[in-house]
């Protein structure tokens, strides 16, 4: 019903910079919150960053500074703007979204199958 795919992972160096981008299509009526939250190997996943309908935001103490999420409600898409970018920022990066699929229906979560971002020292 819905789908969210990401984009722009990649390989980077230390210091360096990326741009994620998660777009959510299909039944959409209407997107509460949205974030980014990430995995790397052996770990949990973790909350990086989330903005609201509102563009309220919060982020994980470890990216203060340095990553900013930011929305596109016209166009259902999500972005992370991750600078200064450290060897321990290495991990799958997934987008959750918030969504009601009716006028009448709950929100529920819906993730994205996740973009590698790998930062080499």
């Amino acid at each position: 019903q819905v789908q969210l795919v990401e984009s722009g992972g990649g390989l980077v160096q230390a210091g360096g910079s990326l741009r994620l981008s998660c777009v959510a299509s299909g039944s959409i009526f209407s997107i509460n919150a949205m974030g980014w939250y990430r995995q790397a190997p052996g770990k949990q996943r973790e909350l990086v960053a989330t903005i609201t309908g509102f563009s309220s935001t919060t982020y994980a103490d470890s990216v203060k500074g340095r990553f900013a999420i930011s929305r596109d409600n016209t166009e259902n898409t999500v972005y992370l703007e991750m600078n200064s970018l450290k060897p321990e920022d290495t991990a799958v990066y997934y987008c959750n979204a918030e969504v009601r699929t009716a006028v009448w229906a709950r929100p529920a979560n819906y993730w994205g199958q996740g973009t590698q971002v790998t930062v080499s020292s």
